[in-house]
């Protein structure tokens, strides 16, 4: 789990309260210092992308046809200037889409973990 595992859905939750899908990708390690972290997190930001807009994910959770999607970017760091710029340039291409892309600094003592069931969510068989 986490940026550098750029195929798997790292989580995945309804929030009644905001009537939207949220995907979560994770990443602990420090922005900047590993020249392969800016592909992953583009490599991750295309494949939620196409998880939402090629129909895997209303395929795999029809009850949730029609919502809202968020995506969230959840960061033991605050992303270093490059991944900002990144992040930015994506932002305002989901939202082209109806797509909301957050990032959201986490307490580093949050531990990084799959649900209690030990699976991501996203309903594949490969993930976790």
């Amino acid at each position: 789990m986490g940026l550098e595992h750029t195929g798997v859905l790292d989580a995945f939750a309804y929030d009644s309260r905001r009537d939207l899908l949220v995907l979560a990708m994770y990443e602990t390690r420090p922005w900047g210092k590993e020249d392969q972290q800016i592909l992953q997190l583009q490599e991750k930001l295309n494949a939620y992308a196409s998880f939402i807009l090629d129909g895997e994910m209303a395929e795999s959770f029809p009850q949730y046809a029609g919502k809202t999607v968020e995506i969230q970017l959840r960061t033991r760091h605050l992303p270093d200037p490059l991944a900002l710029g990144l992040l930015q340039q994506a932002r305002e291409q989901f939202a082209l889409q109806q797509i909301q892309l957050e990032t959201i600094q986490i307490d580093p003592a949050e531990e990084v973990l799959p649900d209690a069931t030990g699976s991501c969510g996203c309903g594949g068989n490969t993930c976790c």
